[in-house]
Parts: structure tokens; C-alpha cells; sequence
């Protein structure tokens, strides 16, 4: 009997010291950002094609470049509060390097060592490259220093215990870069980059699992509303999705929020259409011609 509960406390010794090697944050070697010089007009259009202003713009007002943060997003998990990225050197990001920048975009994690929730959509953000981090936080520094703290994240135990979102990283956290496929063309590939490492449109265009990270079978294919107003759509061209839109039906999506029914977007994706329609068209035909190579999959069951 002794010899079993020696033996039960030896493997929940060992249980606990992996989960807590699992779930240590692990923040990248990143400071080669500090030394990149960024490009503010570059900047912008991260900025833009990020859709940074969808989440971060100060509710009740229209300007998009005043990002102080504070609206709420309501998930199966219990509502997120989005923080101020504005320079501010309290309130903000004022204090942050490119490498900080980095590290929160790369492997969901503030400058002090603290897992963010994938609310915020670092799982497509941790794609990105170098040059882009740094021509962003060039930008970020341009914009007006707002005052304000958005609220607690709201959110029950266990999903308040920040220190499981390690494991949840150890499944759904791919930080491999994008790489040009030599046999696409230069649209494609960057429609491919821009789709899956700044748009995020499989963040919100995607089926996912219990634990939140996206089912690989329902990528791209639809899922339900995080906020439980329905359905998000599927846009690659399997049943029920996009498949009969040709590629200009998309690029005017993104620049007009106009479809081809007719019918006009609404909600969170007019949000993004706002963003899209920053970008130079060139930009949205890129975007528009990889959407269209999507692999056809069926929708998840409506639960």
C-alpha cells in the first residue's frame, strides 16, 4: 500500500513538473528587431491589413487611427477587453521595444512574461516577418498617445488561470514563417502571406474545437460566431461556400462590402472592410486571388 501511494505521488510529481515546462512562457530570441530600421508608410499598411483598428479603435468615436482600446469581445470562454496600443508611456505601448512587439505578435506574450489569450489573433500573427514588426511599431509610435486602461478580461476558472494557455500553445501555436511557392505567382504567394499571416481571415473563418483552436478540417470553411449571432460564413469554395464568386466579386467585398447577391456585410466583417478598403487594390486582388485557390470544404454542423 505504501509502495502504491509512493508511487502515485512520484507520478503526479512528474505530471505536475510537465505541465509546468509545457506551460512556461517561452519568449523568442528577438532582439535583432531592436536594430531593423522601420518604414512608417509600410507601417500603415500592416496596420491596415492587420485590422488593428477593428479591435483597439476606442469605441464611440469614428477615428480609426485612435486605437485606446476598450471594446468588449464576448466569447464562449467570457468576455475580453482589448488593450490600448497607443504610444502612451503609461496606458500603452510607449515603453515597448520591436522586440516586445515581436514577442506579443510571435508567441503571445507581454513584455513581462505573461501569456495573452488568442483572442488576440497571434496564431496567424506569429507568421509574420521582421521587417513588417518593425515597420508596424514605427507606425504605432506615430500615433496620438491616448490615456485609458481597458477592463479585466471577465472570464471563469480554469480559463482565468493564464498559466494553461502554455499547453493551448503547445497544440495550436504554429510560428513556422510563410514561404513563397515557387510555382504560384507573385500575387498568389503574396494573397498567401497577407491571408495567413496578417488578415487573420481563418481566425474568424474557421470551425473550431472544444478547447478553441481551430479544426483544420474547417479552416476557412465557416464556423459559429464567437458572439453567438449566428453563422460566419464559409469562403472557400466548397458546399455553402463562395464558389461561384469570381475574383473581382471579392475584391469588391473588401473595398465596397457590397456581394454579389446583392447584399452588404455587416457586423464585425464591416469592420474589416473598412480596414481592406486602406489597402492599395493590388493588395486586395492578392488577397482575392489566393481566397479563390481555397481547397473546397463543407461547412461544420451548426451546434
Amino acid at each position: 500500500m505504501r509502495s502504491l501511494f509512493a508511487t502515485l505521488v512520484f507520478l503526479g510529481l512528474v505530471a505536475l513538473g510537465a505541465f509546468w515546462w509545457i506551460s512556461e512562457p517561452k519568449p523568442l530570441d528577438v532582439a535583432r528587431l531592436n536594430d531593423i530600421k522601420g518604414d512608417p508608410a509600410r507601417g500603415k499598411l500592416v496596420f491596415d491589413a492587420g485590422g488593428c483598428s477593428s479591435c483597439h479603435q476606442s469605441p464611440g468615436q469614428q477615428n480609426r487611427l485612435l486605437v485606446g482600446g476598450g471594446l468588449e469581445l464576448k466569447t464562449p470562454f467570457g468576455s475580453f477587453f482589448v488593450p490600448n496600443i497607443t504610444p502612451h508611456t503609461v496606458f500603452g505601448i510607449g515603453k515597448w521595444s520591436t522586440a516586445d512587439l515581436a514577442n506579443a505578435l510571435k508567441a503571445g506574450l507581454s513584455p513581462d512574461g505573461q501569456h495573452y489569450y488568442p483572442a488576440f489573433p497571434y496564431t496567424t500573427y506569429a507568421h509574420m516577418r521582421d521587417q513588417d514588426i518593425a515597420d508596424l511599431m514605427t507606425f504605432l509610435r506615430t500615433l496620438q498617445p491616448l490615456e485609458g486602461n481597458a477592463k479585466p478580461h471577465n472570464l471563469q476558472f480554469p480559463f482565468s488561470y493564464r498559466r494553461l494557455l502554455g499547453v493551448w500553445k503547445a497544440l495550436y501555436l504554429d510560428q513556422s514563417p510563410i514561404v513563397d511557392d515557387p510555382k504560384r505567382s507573385k500575387e498568389w504567394n503574396r494573397g498567401h502571406y497577407l491571408v495567413d499571416a496578417m488578415a487573420h481571415c481563418a481566425e474568424c473563418h474557421s470551425g473550431r474545437s472544444e478547447l478553441g483552436g481551430i479544426d483544420e478540417k474547417y479552416r476557412f470553411a465557416g464556423g459559429p460566431d464567437p458572439e453567438g449571432k449566428g453563422m460566419v460564413p464559409n469562403i472557400t469554395p466548397g458546399e455553402g461556400g463562395i464558389g461561384s464568386w469570381s475574383k473581382a466579386d471579392i475584391v469588391e467585398l473588401l473595398t465596397t462590402g457590397l456581394t454579389p447577391e446583392p447584399d452588404e456585410v455587416a457586423g464585425s466583417m464591416a469592420e474589416v472592410v473598412k480596414n481592406m478598403a486602406e489597402l492599395p487594390k493590388e493588395e486586395r486582388e492578392a488577397i482575392a486571388e489566393y481566397i479563390k485557390s481555397l481547397p473546397p470544404r463543407a461547412s461544420p454542423p451548426k451546434k
